[in-house]
């Protein structure tokens, strides 16, 4: 908490948006009331709409709080793009899909009409979101696909190598397989020089694999794009990832691929060794490998309580 109320206080609020996105979770009712409290001051005080929007997001997601109506009072006295494309996307994000659809429709209109191309791309590729999300994969490819050629026009290399990606993600969907992986060895290799990009691709992968239930190669994915990850938001969600395919393999009960793997975790992140040590001893005592006793003295070097949490949730897991 005392991160993102220095973020607050020192009005970063790109920082503020990313811990808040990342870490609302981690708090209690009263601790997110209270950073909820002081970011929608801070986010009215710079007109930061995605700051807003996450305010209004998480006050009714965790503390049924509906602020819906005051943000689009404030999109309709503003009337900015960036307002609307927030509301929009607020929309998503709580799935009404058609009033999402249909403000970005307003906007995609509105921004041909100026002639404003990267808010056009923009829009194109929220669009398409909401396409993959309605699982109407070719219109969401085709949307994305005038995404990526608006950018194109424009120049903006990391955007286009990111639509790929999704793009890559979404051939997968389909059922595209040799196509989808393809697609991402073609994005990797332009991708380079960019960690961010490189973790999304290994993230890409990472479903593939589980999905074939080759966990053995979904692990080795997971440490990619957390080693490539380290540093960004997109560490936590390889974290995350890793976290759901743990869960997965022991609830197959293919307790060997966790204990023979886990090492490598330990090894490219020592600041939680004991966490993936701990992890492995869970494997190896639901593989009767070794006894209760031994568990015990393993759990009790884990500090961190999320990441003790994050265990004793693992030990849960049965077929």
């Amino acid at each position: 908490m005392e991160e993102v109320l220095k973020a607050i206080q020192e009005k970063e609020c790109e920082k503020v948006a990313t811990l808040l996105y990342y870490k609302a979770d981690e708090l209690t009712e009263d601790e997110l009331k209270i950073v909820l409290e002081k970011t929608e001051k801070l986010a009215l005080e710079c007109k930061d709409y995605e700051l807003y929007k996450l305010v209004v997001y998480y006050s009714l997601e965790f503390l049924e709080v509906d602020k819906i109506k005051d943000f689009e009072e404030l999109v309709e006295k503003d009337g900015s793009f960036e307002a609307k494309y927030h509301l929009a996307d607020l929309y998503y994000l709580l799935g009404e899909l058609e009033k999402s659809i249909e403000l970005y429709r307003e906007l995609l209109e509105e921004e041909t009409e100026k002639g404003n191309l990267e808010n056009i791309a923009k829009v194109y590729y929220n669009m398409g979101l909401i396409h993959e999300e309605l699982l109407e994969y070719e219109k969401a490819l085709e949307l994305m696909s005038k995404a990526e050629k608006v950018f194109e026009e424009l120049g903006k290399k990391e955007e286009i190598v990111h639509i790929r990606i999704h793009k890559a993600y979404i051939t997968f969907e389909i059922g595209e397989v040799p196509k989808a992986k393809a697609e991402l060895a073609e994005v990797l290799s332009e991708a380079r020089g960019n960690n961010q990009l490189v973790a999304q691709v290994h993230l890409v992968f990472e479903e593939i694999f589980e999905e074939k239930d080759n966990y053995d190669a979904a692990l080795h994915e997971c440490l990619y794009a957390m080693l490539y990850g380290r540093g960004t938001e997109y560490f936590d969600i390889a974290f995350d990832s890793l976290i759901d395919v743990l869960w997965q393999i022991l609830m197959e009960d293919k307790f060997d691929v966790i204990y023979n793997n886990l090492d490598m975790f330990a090894r490219a992140f020592p600041d939680m060794k004991e966490f993936f040590e701990g992890v492995k001893v869970v494997a190896l005592y639901k593989d009767g490998k070794i006894g209760r006793e031994e568990v015990s003295g393993y759990i009790t070097k884990i500090k961190d309580r999320r990441l003790l949490d994050l265990l004793e949730f693992l030990s849960e897991a049965e077929p």
